[in-house]
């Protein structure tokens, strides 16, 4: 197989003439390497017939080499600004005139990129087909899915320990502070994300942020959503518990959201759909005497981003197939009081799915 060949592939289903690549998880899939985005723009074009170009900012010319790009390079230096790059590639390709269709990364590529790409061709018509190019990542192989366990198998080590050293007192920015430690002490590459370490009423918001003058309390509950990232792969794994002791409100709480997890992962196979599979998970949650503390889909696809296709929701009618992962993460959240969601990252097989994520999901009291 070429280099390009999943990207001729694209070309050939959706009736594109070209697509624009920037750095990001689909030019990571593709060519083996990342580049930072900054503001030195890195463009590559691929034609449906002729040969690709790529835009290469000078100073990466070192790393650009070794990807074995099979097309020319018009590579640009500070001083001279990387319009002139753009325009020579432009050149280079002829075939993209009036009428040709582009196809971009509508997620990724940042407004200054596309403008110079339009100026450089500029009788083509651009369209978003992020959607399309990143089909690319849709399918993991086995050393991708290999390395995602192991990106998993340290994050848990690392909540583990952190789990350890909780204490009435603590604050969130103290928990958190163990907890970024522990992941780097097991051995993670990176971080997936800022990580969510979430106590009492900050638990009740999906996206909150740790705090540094709130003391976590006996009774309250107290959230990790974190991952490590290993060779790439991003680990995404959340955990709720209870600090000291748990009320009884609070236990069945708990317990509806772990059996709305749990359903997800017993139904889960090839060939259903994404939105089978999140109707089934939001019906344990919407029949139980919570329904009115449901607030999102059951998971999103995970690898070398953290949110990517398969969308786990109502309405996306794309099928699950061997290869594919997810994440199943249903929440229930009382705003002002407490927050609990219970997310495991698994992989599609042909017989059914495979939870990467073992960590224990019966509700654990700490501290």
């Amino acid at each position: 197989m070429t280099l390009l060949a999943p990207v001729h592939a694209i070309l050939a289903r959706t009736g594109l003439d070209a697509i624009a690549l920037v750095p990001g998880a689909n030019f990571l899939r593709i060519f083996g390497k990342d580049f930072h985005q900054m503001e030195r723009p890195l463009v590559i074009v691929v034609p449906r017939t002729g040969s690709p170009v790529a835009i290469v900012p000078n100073l990466e010319m070192g790393s650009f080499a070794p990807l074995g790009f099979p097309g020319e390079v018009f590579d640009w230096r500070d001083e001279e600004g990387f319009m002139g790059a753009f325009m020579k590639a432009g050149a280079a390709l002829p075939q993209l005139g009036k009428g040709a269709r582009i196809g971009v990364e509508g997620q990724r590529m940042r407004v200054f990129d596309f403008q110079a790409l339009q100026k450089a061709l500029p009788h083509a018509a651009f369209e978003d087909a992020h959607a399309e190019i990143s089909t690319v990542r849709l399918h993991k192989t086995p050393a991708e899915i290999e390395a995602l366990r192991e990106a998993i198998r340290r994050s848990e080590v690392a909540l583990e320990a952190t789990l350890q050293q909780v204490k009435v007192g603590m604050t969130e920015k103290q928990v958190e502070a163990i907890l970024l430690g522990e992941l780097f002490r097991a051995g993670c590459d990176g971080l997936s994300f800022d990580p969510i370490v979430a106590a009492g009423d900050n638990a009740a918001k999906p996206h909150a942020s740790a705090r540094a003058d709130y003391v976590i309390k006996a009774g309250d509950a107290l959230l990790f959503d974190f991952g490590g990232r290993y060779r790439h792969f991003n680990a995404d794994i959340t955990r709720t518990f209870f600090v000291g002791h748990v009320s009884d409100h609070d236990r069945a709480f708990y317990e509806t959201v772990l059996a709305a997890n749990a359903k997800g992962r017993e139904i889960s196979r090839p060939g259903m759909t994404a939105s089978e599979v999140d109707d089934a998970v939001c019906k344990v949650l919407e029949n139980s005497q919570f329904a009115a503390f449901k607030r999102h889909k059951t998971g999103h696809g995970l690898g070398l981003d953290v949110h990517e296709a398969p969308q786990i929701m109502r309405g996306n009618m794309a099928k699950l197939e061997p290869g594919m992962i997810f994440t199943i993460e249903p929440g229930l959240y009382r705003d002002g009081e407490a927050g609990v969601r219970i997310e495991d990252d698994v992989v599609v097989t042909e017989t059914g799915i495979e939870s990467l994520t073992t960590f224990p999901r019966d509700l654990r009291v700490i501290g």
